[in-house]
C-alpha cells in the first residue's frame, strides 16, 4: 500500500500546495455561481447571452494557460536547478507571446462578435428570445474586452510564482478579486447605493474592475519582493531570450498553445452541438457547468499541483522520487474526485432553484449536474494524468491525448448524434462523458511506462 500512499508528511506537502489553489479556484468559482445566479435574477436570455459569451472568452484564458505552461514547464525546472536567469528568460517568453494572443483575441471579438454568438442560437427555439440573448451576449462582450490584457498579465505573474512553489500570493490576489467582483456586481446589476442599474453591463464591468484589482496586487507584491524572487530583477531590461531556449521552449511549448487553444474551442464547438437540441439547453449547461466548477476546484487544484511538485525534482535529476510522488498524487486526486463525485450527484437537484429560469431548464440542469457528478471520477483521473505527463515536457503527447482526441473523437460523435438522431440531451451528453473512459485506459499505459520521464533543460 506504501506503493500508492504516503505518510502524513507527504500529505501536509500535498496539502500545503493544493490547499491554497484550491481556495482561490473555490471561492473564485463560489463567486461564478453568485455571478451567475444574479445575472440569472435578469431572466433566462440575459443568463444565456452571459453564457455564450463566457464560452467565447474561455477559449482566450485557454490560449493564455496553454502559452504560459510550455515556458512553465521550463522554469519549474529552472526552479528545481536553482537558475534565476533561466526563469527570467522564462518569464519574459510568457509576457511576449500573452500579449501576442491578447491582441489577436481582441482583433478576433471585436471583428466577428454577432457571428460568434449567433452560432449558439441556431436550435430550436425554446422559452428565450434568441433576439434578445444576441443583444445581452454582444452588450457583455463588448466591455470584457477590456479585461483582456491584465487577466493576461496577471496569468505571467501569477504562472512564473507558482512554478516557484509560491502559491499563496495569486490566491491572495484572486480572493480579493473575487470580492471585489461580487461587491460591484450587486451594485451595477441591480443599481445599489445610488450606482447606476446596468444590468449584463454591470457584470461585465465588475469583472474588468477586479481583473485591474487583482493585476495590481500581483505585480506590486512581486516587484517588492525582488530578494525572494530575483528573476523580476532586471526582467524588463531587455526582451532578450537565449535563442536556444527560445527554440526549446517554442518546440515544447507550441502543442501546449495548440492544444489548449483546440480544446477550449472543442468544448465551445460541443456546447454549440448541445444546443441543437433547443436554447433552453444553453441555459441549462451554463447552471450546470457553474455548479460543476464549484465541486472540481478539489481534484483540478490536486492535479495541477503535480507539476509544481514534480517538476522540480525531474529538474534536479531526483527521477525515482518524481516517479514515486506522481504515482500516489494521481491516486489522492481521483479518490478526491470520487468523494466529490458523490455530493455533487447527491446534491444535484438543490442549486437549479436558485435561478429565476423555467421549470424545464432547472430539471434539466439538475440532470445534467446528476451525470457530471458520476464522471467525476473519470475527470479526476484524467487531469491527474495530464499534468503528469506535461510535468516531464512530452508535450506532443498531451496534445494528442486531449485536443486531438477530443476534436477527433468526442466532437464528431456530439455532431453526429446531435444533427442526425433525436436522442435527447441527457443521454446525448451522458454519452460524450463516458467516451473519456478511453483516455483513462490510454494515460494508464503512458503513465506505467514511465514515457513522461524527461529533465528538458539539460536538452534545451
Amino acid at each position: 500500500m506504501s506503493k500508492y500512499f504516503g505518510d502524513k508528511k507527504f500529505y501536509k506537502m500535498v496539502l500545503s500546495i493544493g490547499i491554497p489553489i484550491m481556495i482561490q479556484n473555490g471561492i473564485s468559482n463560489f463567486v461564478n455561481l453568485l455571478d451567475n445566479i444574479m445575472v440569472g435574477q435578469l431572466g433566462t436570455e440575459s443568463m444565456s447571452g452571459v453564457s455564450i459569451t463566457n464560452q467565447l472568452l474561455f477559449v482566450f484564458s485557454l490560449c493564455i494557460f496553454g502559452g504560459i505552461s510550455g515556458p512553465g514547464i521550463f522554469a519549474a525546472q529552472f526552479f528545481g536547478k536553482k537558475d534565476d536567469e533561466g526563469i527570467r528568460y522564462c518569464f519574459r517568453f510568457k509576457m511576449i507571446l500573452c500579449m501576442l494572443l491578447a491582441a489577436i483575441a481582441i482583433t478576433v471579438f471585436i471583428l466577428g462578435d454577432e457571428g460568434l454568438i449567433s452560432l449558439y442560437l441556431k436550435g430550436e427555439v425554446g422559452q428565450g428570445d434568441p433576439a434578445l440573448t444576441l443583444q445581452e451576449g454582444r452588450d457583455y462582450l463588448t466591455i470584457m474586452l477590456w479585461g483582456l490584457i491584465p487577466f493576461a498579465i496577471t496569468q505571467t505573474y501569477s504562472g512564473t510564482l507558482r512554478e516557484q512553489s509560491e502559491t499563496f500570493l495569486p490566491m491572495l490576489a484572486g480572493l480579493i478579486a473575487v470580492a471585489v467582483n461580487l461587491g460591484f456586481n450587486w451594485l451595477l446589476i441591480f443599481g445599489k447605493l445610488g450606482f447606476p442599474e446596468m444590468g449584463v453591463k454591470g457584470a461585465a464591468v465588475a469583472t474588468v474592475i477586479s481583473r485591474f484589482v487583482e493585476l495590481a496586487i500581483v505585480v506590486i507584491w512581486t516587484h517588492c519582493h525582488r530578494a525572494r524572487f530575483p528573476f523580476i530583477v532586471g526582467a524588463y531590461r531587455s526582451l532578450k531570450v537565449p535563442s536556444y531556449l527560445f527554440r526549446a521552449i517554442v518546440k515544447k511549448g507550441t502543442p501546449l498553445l495548440i492544444n489548449e487553444g483546440l480544446w477550449s474551442a472543442g468544448m465551445a464547438m460541443l456546447n454549440q452541438c448541445y444546443s441543437i437540441r433547443s436554447t433552453d439547453v444553453i441555459a441549462s449547461l451554463n447552471i450546470s457547468s457553474t455548479i460543476f466548477n464549484i465541486f472540481n476546484i478539489v481534484f483540478m487544484a490536486f492535479g495541477t499541483s503535480i507539476s509544481i511538485v514534480v517538476g522540480p525534482m525531474l529538474g534536479s535529476g531526483d527521477n525515482e522520487k518524481a516517479v514515486d510522488t506522481a504515482r500516489k498524487m494521481i491516486v489522492f486526486s481521483t479518490l478526491s474526485s470520487v468523494c466529490v463525485g458523490i455530493i455533487m450527484a447527491a446534491t444535484s437537484s438543490l442549486f437549479p432553484e436558485l435561478y429565476n429560469t423555467d421549470e424545464l431548464v432547472r430539471s434539466m440542469a439538475a440532470q445534467l449536474i446528476f451525470v457530471s457528478g458520476c464522471c467525476c471520477p473519470i475527470y479526476g483521473f484524467v487531469h491527474a494524468a495530464y499534468f503528469t505527463i506535461r510535468s516531464g515536457g512530452k508535450t506532443l503527447i498531451t496534445f494528442l491525448f486531449d485536443s486531438a482526441f477530443s476534436w477527433m473523437v468526442v466532437i464528431p460523435l456530439a455532431y453526429l448524434l446531435s444533427r442526425y438522431t433525436t436522442l435527447p440531451i441527457i443521454p446525448l451528453y451522458l454519452t460524450c462523458q463516458l467516451v473519456e473512459i478511453i483516455k483513462c485506459i490510454v494515460a494508464f499505459i503512458l503513465i506505467k511506462k514511465r514515457v513522461w520521464l524527461q529533465n528538458i533543460i539539460n536538452k534545451a
